[in-house]
């Protein structure tokens, strides 16, 4: 995130690196990706750190309410230590001497603490060429063969926010109050009502079928598109986890492949020929998970950020995205 939250005491912060046996001699607030915050910490024998603080408040696909998400981000954290033991291309959180890869700083953040790599970063966004997206297409097929940590949660195909997202839809009709995007938010998706249902019954008829298909599930990232690789050299690393759990391929797959080409080179390495209409079910359910988090934002207390910007800019394009057709994309 690129606003540092007041609500953070950076001392805390400082008395929970302990655990991870880290004196922070330096602590710097990293204004990068979207969700979570950052910070670089230079130990007093001067090497760096990269730690992420998880707000909970906002975690849906970890567990409702801070509590639930808390047990669920330390699940997926778990699970990707266990992973990198064997797959090199896992950046997962540093144990504890007790074993621990996240930290309860407060009711309602918690702590992980991960090396700090001299890497290229992607962005999100980024337009993968057909050699970059094989190397990644490989990387997934591996993990996906790989066997379920213990602790990996499995994850049903619906939206893990829907509930707050009915709440929403249910009071177009009163005004919304959280901050200076609230009404502008209940104006545009009043605006976009009818074809936004549209898209939300098609995903619940799909998500509906994809359970009567009982496919089977693997471990799966969750999300690895470009703003989550780093790149040593020619090989790709996977960083935040937090929404890794057992699901179909298809979670994955969609956010690397673009065509035929591309399915045929994973299902060579897998083993697993990808679903389309699985594919099509999980771009679609990022696009409303994303409506989701944005309304949630926009419907509590905010004022006008950086990030707060960003998400309006992420809320009207979706929505748009979502509203401008009513036929299911395909991948090719």
């Amino acid at each position: 995130m690129k606003d540092q939250p007041a609500d953070i005491d950076e001392s805390a912060l400082r008395r929970a690196l302990t655990a991870w046996k880290i004196d922070a001699a330096s602590l710097t607030y990293a204004p990068v990706g979207f969700g979570d915050h950052h910070w670089t910490a230079v130990d007093t024998g001067g090497r760096p750190w990269f730690v992420t603080v998880a707000d909970l408040a906002y975690k849906p696909h970890c567990g409702t309410g801070t509590r639930a998400a808390y047990g669920g981000l330390r699940r997926a954290m778990d699970t990707a230590a266990s992973l990198r033991e064997d797959l090199g291309f896992v950046v997962a959180p540093e144990r504890t001497p007790d074993g621990g890869t996240v930290l309860r700083l407060d009711e309602r953040y918690a702590v992980s603490v991960f090396p700090f790599l001299d890497a290229t970063s992607g962005e999100f966004g980024q337009v993968l060429d057909a050699e970059e997206r094989g190397r990644v297409l490989d990387l997934l097929a591996e993990l996906h063969r790989a066997a379920p940590p213990a602790s990996v949660s499995v994850l049903a195909p619906e939206l893990p926010s829907r509930a707050a997202l009915e709440a929403a839809l249910g009071e177009l009709d009163r005004p919304w109050s959280g901050g200076p995007y609230a009404e502008s938010a209940r104006a545009l998706v009043t605006e976009h009502a009818v074809g936004f249902r549209h898209r939300l019954a098609a995903f619940d008829r799909e998500a509906a079928a994809l359970r009567e298909r009982d496919a089977p599930r693997v471990v799966t990232h969750g999300e690895p598109h470009p703003g989550n690789l780093l790149r040593l050299g020619t090989r790709p690393l996977l960083v935040d986890w937090d929404t890794a759990g057992l699901a179909v391929p298809e979670r994955d797959l969609w956010h690397v492949a673009r065509d035929a080409d591309d399915l045929a080179r994973y299902a060579a390495a897998s083993g697993h020929v990808p679903d389309p209409a699985a594919l099509t079910l999980y771009r679609l359910r990022w696009d409303l998970d994303d409506v989701s988090v944005y309304l949630n934002l926009f419907r509590a207390p905010h004022t006008r950020t950086a990030d707060a910007e960003q998400s309006w800019e992420g809320l009207t394009g979706t929505l748009a995205r979502l509203t401008g057709c009513t036929d299911d994309d395909a991948i090719a």
